[in-house]
Formats: structure tokens, sequence, C-alpha cells
């Protein structure tokens, strides 16, 4: 790129003889340049910029500018640019009409040379031009992509020294503002999507917020009639069935309070429900450990049903004497998830095997949560007492960054 001193010492010499054939060239290498920064790029300020930035250069000129067309306003504000005085970018505007050479430009969609801003009849020159001794200037229109929408404003080069843009210059100009309209075009688009995302995911935490809420109060429901219950095994059937339902709220609670819409963090998820279940298990203590990563809500609902179900067997059978710990852990292993509970208590019965049918409700729902979640269960046996269930998911996740 031309250095400031460069553009100088082009502009204090009385304008000599060009290559002309290599300043088409070079005008052509900008406007390359400037159509893959374009596509590249997200942050419409710096693509703003650098369209001025490469102007000046292509064009061998100390100033360009971008101006976007204000509607409320009917003022063309200064967005981008180079060479211009400090408050000048986002605070001067110029007028839209037709007595400027910007207004004509944006009003007419036709490019304006004007090589002789001093003597020109057809327009008055800008107040912001004659503060910086601007002898001529080149206006075109930038039209978005898209058909039927309002042009974003002008592009606009100009000049200190007394030489002659002519139309091949205006022609390169054009191409700039083509390309930067379609950038505008691509940016906006993206803005509408990103605001249309930004609502979905906020209904999205808003429904698994008022799910949360619903099962809650299921959950109270359920706690209450198991109170009531006169029956131990109606009042243990409840039990069972509230701590299921708040498993599923507590999923539905960690999706609205995440960072991404739609999953869990597995280290954060397994601690909270490790607490939950230690306040139900008095006498027990419970060990958790948990890889971070994230979960979809299709498997972390599962994934959570089938802690509680093996914890609370545990819980059950383990420990008559009411004294003991569990130890659960889920790693990622080898490309799955590796859950395991275990325990040191007095054991599963002889010959137990869990792949044969059983009248249990709870391993009848740890089955059925193992294959929902395409993955295998497989009780280990050794030296060790207690038991150890171990469980292989291939749990589509995300690394948490």
């Amino acid at each position: 790129m031309t250095s400031d001193v460069g553009r100088e010492q082009l502009l204090s010499a009385t304008p000599p003889s060009r290559d002309e054939l290599s300043y088409r060239l070079e005008q052509q290498s900008l406007l390359g340049d400037f159509g893959r920064i374009a596509m590249l790029t997200r942050d419409f300020t710096l693509i703003l910029q650098r369209a001025t930035e490469l102007c000046a250069q292509g064009l061998r000129v100390r100033f360009a500018k971008v101006l976007e067309f204000l509607p409320d306003e009917k003022r063309l504000m200064v967005r981008a640019g180079v060479g211009w005085a400090p408050g000048t970018i986002n605070i001067v505007s110029l007028s839209t009409d037709t007595g400027s050479p910007a207004g004509y430009a944006y009003q007419t969609g036709k490019s304006v040379i004007s090589n002789h801003l001093e003597a020109e009849t057809r327009f008055r020159t800008p107040q912001l031009l004659a503060d910086h001794g601007i002898r001529r200037a080149i206006n075109v229109l930038i039209e978005r992509g898209a058909e039927g929408n309002q042009s974003f404003g002008v592009l606009e080069v100009d000049s200190t020294d007394p030489g002659e843009f002519d139309e091949a210059d205006a022609h390169f100009l054009a191409g700039f503002a083509s390309l930067l309209g379609i950038a505008i075009e691509r940016q906006q688009a993206d803005a509408k999507l990103q605001k249309a995302l930004e609502h979905q995911e906020l209904l999205t935490r808003e429904m698994s917020h008022r799910v949360k809420n619903s099962l809650t109060s299921v959950v109270g429901l359920l706690r209450v009639q198991a109170r009531s219950a006169q029956s131990e095994e109606v009042r243990n059937a409840l039990d069972d069935a509230s701590a299921r339902v708040e498993t599923i709220a507590q999923v539905h609670d960690h999706l609205w309070r995440g960072s991404q819409i739609g999953f869990v963090d597995l280290e954060d998820f397994m601690t909270e429900l490790c607490k939950k279940l230690k306040g139900a298990t008095e006498g027990l203590s419970l060990h958790c450990q948990a890889d971070s990563m994230l979960l979809s809500a299709d498997h972390a609902i599962p994934l959570g049903l089938l802690v509680n179900e093996l914890v609370t067997n545990a819980v059950k059978y383990a420990y008559p004497e009411g004294k003991g710990a569990i130890e659960i852990s889920a790693r990622e292993i080898e490309g799955q998830l590796r859950l395991e509970v275990s325990d040191q208590g007095i054991g599963l019965p002889d010959g137990f095997d869990i792949d044969q049918p059983r009248t249990s409700l709870g391993f009848k729902v740890i089955k059925g949560l193992v294959g929902q979640l395409q993955g295998h269960i497989a009780v280990v046996t050794g030296a060790t007492k207690g038991a150890r269930f171990l469980v292989n998911l291939p749990i589509l996740r995300k690394k948490v960054i």
C-alpha cells in the first residue's frame, strides 16, 4: 500500500505522466483484494474502512470516504474514510439534494466526476471538501446486492491536486461500490439472521424454563401424595416417580441457564444431580466425577435418569445398615462416554445376569434408557465386594472450549 508520505509526494508535484497499463492493472488487483476481504470479513466497519483505503490507493489520492444514507434525517453520514480530520467519521454528514456532488450521485444513481470544484457550476462545494482544500472528486452510488432495496449511500474519492479523473477511474470506483454493496447486503442479512436466532434462542430458553417449573410442580404433587399414602409400596413408588421427574426438571433447568442453547455441561449437570441425590441418601456418601463436555438435551435427559436409577438401586439394596459410599463417574474413554456407578455393599445375588428379563421396574427402566442411548451396560464382578455397573454410551458431544 502507498504510504501517506508517498501520497503527499504524488500530490505535491505536477501530475507526472503515468504508465497507464500498470495503473489499470493495479486497480484490478485492488478490486480482487477487496473482493476477498469483503467475502471473508464479518466486521462491517472494517469492510467500509478497507474500501476507502484501497480506493484511495487505486486512484493515487489521499482522501476517500463512504457515505451512508440516513432515511430519518435525509442526510449522508460519513461512515468511514481516509485523509479526513479527526471528528469527521460518524459525525459529519452531507446534504442529499442534487446541488452537491454526493447528493446528485445518490439521487440519480449516476457517477459524478468533478475535476474543477472551484469552477463547478453544476454543484456547490460541500464545506467538508472546502475545509480540506479538495479540488476534484468522483462520487458513485453504493447499491445493495438485492433488488428492491434502498441504496446504501455513496462512495467518494477526493484529491487536492490539479490532475483529472477520467471515466476509467469512475468505472474502477463503481466496481468497488458494487462489491461493497454486495458485502453490505450480506452483512445486513447476517444481522437479520442473527437477530432471528437470538429470538429463537430466547424462546427456547423460556420454554425450557417453563417446562422446568411445570415439572417442579409435578414433583411437589407427587411428594404430597407420597406422604399421605397409606401403603409403603405406593409411597416408595411415588417417591421414585418424583425423583425421575425431578431429574428431567433439572436437565431443563440447565438448558435454559446454559451458555449454549440445547446443551448442558456434563460436569456441572452431574455435580448438581449428585447433590440432589445426596439429599435423599441419609447416612450414605456420594462421590461424583465427570468430564467437562457438552451434551444435547436428547442425551442429557436419559443419562440423568440412568444415573438416578443406578444410584437409587444402590441406595435401596447395597447397604442394609444404611451406611456406606457410592462412586459415580462419567468419563470420555476411547471416543465413548463411560458411566460407572459402584458401591462396596453386599453385592448382587448369586447368578445375577442383567441381560435376563427382570420384574423390577428399576432395572426395566435402566435397560430401556441404555437402549435409548444405543449403549451397552455390564456388571463387573471380581475380587472386590459390592456392585459395579459399567455403561458405555456412544453419545454425540461437544467439547467445552
